[in-house]
Order: C-alpha cells, then sequence, then structure tokens
C-alpha cells in the first residue's frame, strides 16, 4: 500500500536541521504485514532525543531510514499468527521488541532481546528484512527501480502507517487517548521503568531526577504518582517551573543542588551527557544507586571515584527501555493513569506534522521541549498538495 512517511536521507547532518532539510517527506511503498506482523495506521507519534542521535550522527544507522519509535495507533490488519490483537485495537508501539526466548528476554527486562537488537542496528525488523520502499530518482536510474528504507527500531513511525513485529506492540483500552498511548511507549517506559524497574526506591523516599526532557520529566511524574519526594535538577529554568507545576517538592540547577548537599537513595540521570551523569552520581547518597537512563555520544567518557564506590556501597545501573517488559509495565502506567495520579498530558509541549520534523530537531536540540507529538488527524503539506 502507499503510505506518506519522512525518511532521513544522510545521518550527522549539519545544524540547523531547518536549513540542511536531513528529512524527505514523500511517498512509499508499504508491503502488507508477514506472519507475526501487524498493519498499524498511525495516530500520533513522539520526537524523542533517541530519533534527534540518528539525525545529528551521534547514533550511526543506515540510511536511508524512517524515524520514529514512540507512537500509538489502530490496527488495521494483521498477519498470519496474530490472534490476540484485532483489527481496530489501539496499540502502544515501543522500540524493543522482546522475542520472549533469549538469554536477554530471560532477565525479567534487565537486558535487552538480543535478536530485537540485532534487529534494531540493522534497521529491520525482529522476523528479518525490510517492508519499505521507494522508486529511486536520479539520471542514471531506471523507470520503475525501487530502494529499500530501513526500520527505525523495530517501528518507523514518521508515516501514515507502519508494518511492525507483534513483539513491538501493547494492546490498551480504547478509553487510553491516542497521544497518552504514544507516550507510554518510550518517554514513560524508560523514564518510569528507571524509577520502578531499576531504582526501586523504598516507600517515601527521596527521588533526584537529573535531565528534565521528556524521559526525565516521565521519571519525575511517575516518582510523584507514587508518593515520593522529587527533586527535579537540569540547567533550563522552564524545565525547572514545568517540574514544580508537576508535583516536584525542589527544582534546582545542577551548582544549586551541589552547593546545597542535596543527596538522595535514588538518582536518576536521563540527559544523556557526561556532566549530568557525573553530577548524578554526585548527588547520590551513600548506599545509594545512581541509574543512568541517558545515551550520550559512543565515544563520552566520565570520571568517577572508584573509592567513593567502595566507601559508600554506591551502586551505578544501567537501565535500557527503563528495563521494562512492556507487556507488564504499560498496564500498570494506564491503571496510574486513570486514577489520575500521572498526568502525562504534561509531557506533550507541542503538536507538529511530518512537514516540521527538520525544525523540531532543532528545538530538541536546543533544550527547550519536551514531547513534540505528530498528529495524523489531518493531512500533511505533501498529502494537501498531492490530492
Amino acid at each position: 500500500m502507499k503510505i506518506t512517511g519522512a525518511v532521513l536521507e544522510v545521518s550527522g547532518a549539519q545544524p540547523p536541521f531547518a536549513q540542511s532539510r536531513p528529512f524527505t517527506v514523500g511517498e512509499l511503498e508499504l508491503d502488507a504485514p508477514g506472519p507475526g506482523e501487524l498493519l498499524v495506521r498511525i495516530e500520533a507519534a513522539g520526537v524523542c532525543h533517541s530519533d534527534l542521535s540518528v539525525v545529528d550522527g551521534n547514533r550511526m544507522r543506515p540510511v536511508p531510514m524512517l524515524l520514529g519509535h514512540e507512537a500509538a495507533g489502530i490496527v488495521q490488519q494483521a498477519g498470519d499468527g496474530v490472534d490476540d490483537v484485532a483489527v481496530g485495537d489501539r496499540v502502544v508501539m515501543t522500540f524493543l521488541p522482546r522475542c520472549g526466548e533469549c538469554d536477554g528476554c530471560r532477565t525479567d527486562g534487565r537486558l535487552p532481546c538480543t535478536p530485537g537488537s540485532a534487529a534494531n542496528n540493522a534497521g529491520t525488523l525482529l522476523g528479518g528484512g525490510v517492508r519499505l520502499h521507494r522508486l529511486r530518482t536520479g539520471h542514471d536510474v531506471d523507470a520503475g527501480e525501487t530502494q529499500d528504507v530501513h526500520h527505525h527500531l523495530g517501528v518507523s513511525a514518521f508515516a501514515t502507517h507502519a508494518v511492525v513485529s507483534r513483539a513491538s506492540v501493547v494492546p490498551v483500552d480504547p478509553d487510553v487517548p491516542a497521544e497518552i498511548a504514544a507516550l507510554l511507549g518510550c518517554a514513560v517506559l524508560t523514564g518510569g521503568g528507571a524509577v520502578i524497574n531499576a531504582g526501586r526506591p523504598a516507600p517515601g523516599e527521596r527521588v533526584v531526577v537529573v535531565g528534565l526532557g521528556g524521559v526525565g520529566m516521565a521519571a519525575l511524574l511517575v516518582a510523584v504518582a507514587l508518593g515520593h519526594e522529587v527533586i527535579g535538577v537540569d540547567m533550563v529554568p522552564g524545565k525547572l517551573a514545568h517540574a514544580l507545576a508537576c508535583g516536584a517538592a525542589e527544582a534546582l540547577t545542577p551548582a544549586d543542588a551541589m552547593d546545597r548537599g542535596i543527596r538522595a537513595p535514588v538518582v536518576i540521570e536521563a540527559a544523556g551527557a557526561v556532566r549530568a551523569f557525573e553530577t548524578a552520581v554526585a548527588l547520590t547518597a551513600p548506599g545509594g544507586t545512581t541509574v543512568t537512563v541517558g545515551l550520550p555520544a559512543p565515544d563520552a567518557r566520565a570520571s568517577v571515584s572508584p573509592l567513593v564506590l567502595t566507601a559508600e556501597a554506591r551502586t551505578i545501573v544501567g537501565s535500557y527501555l527503563g528495563s521494562a517488559v512492556p507487556s507488564r509495565d504499560i498496564p500498570r502506567y494506564v491503571e496510574l493513569w486513570r486514577a489520575g495520579r500521572l498526568p502525562l498530558e504534561r509531557l506533550v509541549s507541542s503538536r507538529i506534522g511530518l512537514d516540521d520534523l527538520d525544525a523540531a530537531m532543532d528545538r530538541l536540540a536546543a533544550g527547550g521541549e519536551l514531547r513534540q507529538l505528530i498528529q495524523f488527524d489531518q493531512q500533511s503539506t505533501f498529502e494537501r498538495n498531492h490530492a
């Protein structure tokens, strides 16, 4: 079937991206779902730093690639062997499919799925290969010649439709709006999971969150929902103010937090920067746990005192996708949202269209956004111009 999508043409484009324009919005051909796969009409998709890291080259992926990994949509067709998801169901799309059989999947979320990770790195689906194609262009290209387009983290949500593995989705009830459902797939799984799965603070314990982007603010919201005293730490004044509005007991710059001697049993680092990681370690109390979920550049290096780790019985934990088992964790966040304790609407900082992606990446890089949501209930400029 023909779909509209935003394809990243080059990884490592020069900012500002609104000028270099690494995305091309256009028509693609999407294969029908194969065995164990689903065709999903995308309703909403979030713009995340993991997308930006491919655009700016911090995470090299094969291109051309259709980005987008945090989304929700409606099932349009189920492939052979899928009998537990029906056409018309709303599903949350998650960026790490779990085969359920490998050694990683046997760790209750602590380690990622080995086949899922391999497929993500290759830009394919869990079942192998790609389902996205487009016509080649150029003077030396034969008429009708096609080109494969790689998938991003098994989802490729910056498009009107996607074919995904059944292992990449979690169904939710119709009362969960598409925008809320989309946020559950990455920001909440990662940030919330850093709290409940990796940090595991005792009831009422203080939690500090360093880095208040979409993932960090989600961690803050989940920690507040569970009754913890939460302190938000960031460099951006607007994010500090928003943290207070989201229920943080305090919101401080890193310098202020250090000067005041703030310490906590559980500290979440969600900025993906060396200084943020070092700050998180410094703010961790003796006997406490530093959980890092940020994804810095591959060559980034931080300085940590082994003596402090030993003398103060500290723990540093890495947490990918919030050490989550999506089918277990997403229903828990849904219940917190239904109960009015988890106001995920506060994560949405703006709503955009596919045509705005280049500029959206600039805004994300500048640090002023939480979650920019792409809405697909209106035609994009490309669709209007080609109607």
